[in-house]
Parts: C-alpha cells; structure tokens; sequence
C-alpha cells in the first residue's frame, strides 16, 4: 500500500525534476537575444565587429548612450513623449471600455446580447491587413494622419478586452450586486466601487499587455504618422539603424533606450500580470 502510494510521488518529482532543467534552458535560448544587445550596446565599434565575438565587453564604456542622447538630430525626448501618449492613453481607455462591456455583457440581460457579443469576437478573426486601408481611408477624412489620435481613436474598443473581462465578471456574485442596488448606488456607482475591485488582477494585466503592444507598434504608426516630429520610437529606431548601418554598437545602445520603459513597467506589474494568469487558468 505504501509503494502504491509512493510511486506517484516519485513519478511526481521525476517530471518536476525533469521540467526545470527544461525550462532554464528554454529560459536562457529566450534571454539570450536580449542579453546580448545589452552587452553589446557598451562595446566599442572595433569590439563588436570582432572575429570571432566577444561575449563579455572588454573595455565597457557609456560612449555609445552619449552619442545618442546628445545627437541633435535625434530628439529622443520627443519621441518618447510621442509613444507615452500614445501608450498611456490607449491603456486607459481600453481598461475602461473593456472592464465596462465586459460587465455588461456578464451580469445584464437585454435584447440582442449574444449576437452582439459573438459579433465583437468574430471581430478577432480579421487580419489586421484586411481593415488597413479602410481604417487609413477614414482616419483621412477624419483629418486624423500624422496625428496622435490617428493612433488613439481606432484603439478604443479591444475585442479581447472585451471577452477577458467577460470572463473575469461572471465571477461576480450576483448577490452583492442586488445588495449594493438595495442600499442605493447607482448601476455606475456598483461598477466603480464594486466590479473594478475585483477585476485588479485582469486589470494589470490586459494593461500591462496594451501598453507593451502599443509602445512596440510599428506598421500601423508608421502608416499613419508620416512626418518625424510626432513619429513614436519604434519608427525613430528603425530610421537611426538605417542611418548607423555600419555601427551596430550604436543601434544597440538606442534598442536598449527603447525598451527600458516596457521594463520598468513590467517590473512593477510583474506580480499582478502572474496572479492575473493564474486566475485566468482557473476560470
């Protein structure tokens, strides 16, 4: 009896055992990338055209970030006022919309509902290329190119948002709905008070993922803004490589400047992104 009970511990601790060694592996083929753009954005010019490379730089130096902050023709400050705006105003009014359709079509009944819910999520089976030039033909008559809310209006509605708060919502006992609609609050009361609060994990998350999307976006932004003042960091990244062809330890340096935002970010989000996942498994 007692091996019985023993041998599915032992077959246990076998595949854990197994899977870890897995997963650093996998972990450090992921990283590896990264880490070496990081290593190489503090080499020199001759060092990082080595033969054969160096992994470690030799001679460490900060040269390469001075260039690039003090090179007037890249106002680096302006661009990443461009992309924050960008970023942050599409978190914000996506959390909302999301989180508000979300709930209603968790917890309220009305003509219609289902259509219109499975209409939202078929929306998710449109390739981006389909609606592109329709989206552009509109933004133009809208007068809307070459202007941060060409980037911000069409990002409204999240057809994503919408299911994943759907899903979140339906947890919401019922129960305390009534009871908060018994002592008064109002249905936009009950949504603030109530329904946000139990949504924070779903919040950190689907935010943390709008805002990397956003700050990473490239086609789109690069189709809408054409002129160089308000283009976002992913275009200015990729004119400044084709600028320094010749001097990768340079692009490495600005990769690095632009992706040190999302990294901050997701240091701060990193323990609400994984509690939002869990649960997200569980429902």
């Amino acid at each position: 009896m007692a091996t019985a009970t023993q041998a599915p511990s032992r077959g246990r601790r076998f595949r854990i055992n197994l899977a870890y060694p897995i997963l650093i592996a996998a972990g450090v083929v992921a990283a590896l990338p990264f880490i070496w753009m990081i290593l190489g954005s503090f080499k020199t010019g001759a060092e990082i055209r080595h033969i054969p490379p160096t992994f470690l730089p030799d001679q460490p130096t900060l040269d390469n970030y001075a260039t690039i902050l003090q090179d007037d023709n890249l106002p680096l400050a302006i661009f990443y006022r461009n992309s924050a705006i960008v970023a942050l105003a599409n978190v914000v009014q996506v959390l909302f919309t999301s989180s508000l359709f979300g709930y209603i079509f968790a917890k309220f009944e009305f003509r219609g509902k289902n259509v219109l819910f499975w209409f939202i999520l078929a929306t998710l089976m449109i390739p981006f290329q389909v609606t592109m030039i329709p989206g552009y033909l509109i933004l133009a008559k809208l007068k809307l190119i070459n202007k941060l809310w060409g980037l911000i209006i069409p990002a409204a509605i999240d057809a994503f948002g919408i299911f994943l708060f759907r899903q979140f919502s339906l947890s919401i006992p019922g129960e305390l709905l009534d009871a908060a609609r018994v002592d008064g609050a109002s249905e936009f009361r009950i949504y603030r008070s109530i329904v946000l609060p139990q949504l924070g994990p779903a919040l950190a998350t689907f935010g943390m993922l709008t805002f990397m999307f956003n700050w990473n976006a490239y086609l789109w932004p690069l189709i809408v803004l054409t002129e160089q003042k308000v283009r976002t960091l992913p275009i200015i990244l990729t004119w400044y490589s084709n600028q320094h062809s010749d001097q990768l330890h340079l692009t490495m340096a600005a990769s690095v400047l632009v992706i040190f935002p999302v990294l901050i970010v997701f240091m701060f989000t990193q323990r609400w992104i994984v509690r939002g996942i869990t649960l997200t498994g569980f429902k």
